[in-house]
């Protein structure tokens, strides 16, 4: 069994590796070493989620050379974080490195899938979460496990998924913060009363 099937066999060791995927660090000491590897591999290394594939774990499952879901998996792909503390020199150099881990990630989901870079970064500043039949749809996986050939061609009539924490914040948002009511525009004057009212100041 290769690394990548190791790596990618349970939800919970997926979540895991996510979880750490947080830091930075972890994500230039492990995971682009494990994403290389997997890429310099000659022989048919294919990448099996049959759990959940978050974060870090997302990116490793990018290297196989065919990417396969179980059909109640999910893959999730987020923004990098991390914690800085320091002053005003520090918090820059740490936004300049979380973008620069932004784009090296996103070199991976770009070879694997083909969206522009556009798309990849607003999926990711979303954070979203695709279920099996949505990460087919965009590339992010080949093909759902355990589907007949038939199922495989013809898509039921069940709709792939994408769930966008940020656009299900911002939609609650709506319906919980009132809107200001808007301004009735002025009453209007004939002239004829300017006329008189004009007339009258004027004596």
């Amino acid at each position: 069994m290769n690394l990548t099937w190791i790596v990618l066999l349970t939800g919970l060791v997926l979540f895991a590796v996510g979880a750490a995927a947080e830091t930075p660090r972890y994500w230039l000491d492990d995971t682009a070493g494990v994403f290389s590897h997997q890429q310099m591999v000659s022989v048919e290394n294919p990448s099996a989620i049959d759990g959940l594939a978050a974060s870090a774990a997302s990116v490793i499952a990018m290297a196989g050379t065919k990417v396969c879901m179980s059909p109640v998996a999910m893959l999730m792909i987020h923004n990098p974080a991390t914690v800085a503390i320091g002053d005003e020199g520090e918090m820059q150099k740490a936004i300049d490195m979380l973008a620069e881990v932004k784009e090296s990630i996103m070199n991976a989901y770009e070879i694997k899938t083909g969206l522009s870079r556009t798309v990849i970064s607003h999926l990711m500043d979303a954070e979203s979460w695709f279920n099996a039949k949505k990460a087919v749809e965009l590339h992010f996986a080949d093909e759902i496990l355990f589907s007949p050939e038939e199922q495989k061609e013809a898509p039921d009539d069940v709709d792939a998924m994408l769930f966008s924490r940020a656009a299900v914040t911002n939609s609650l948002l709506s319906k919980l913060i009132p809107k200001k009511p808007e301004k009735q525009p002025a009453p209007k004057v004939p002239i004829s009363q300017l006329d008189k009212r004009l007339s009258l100041l004027a004596h």
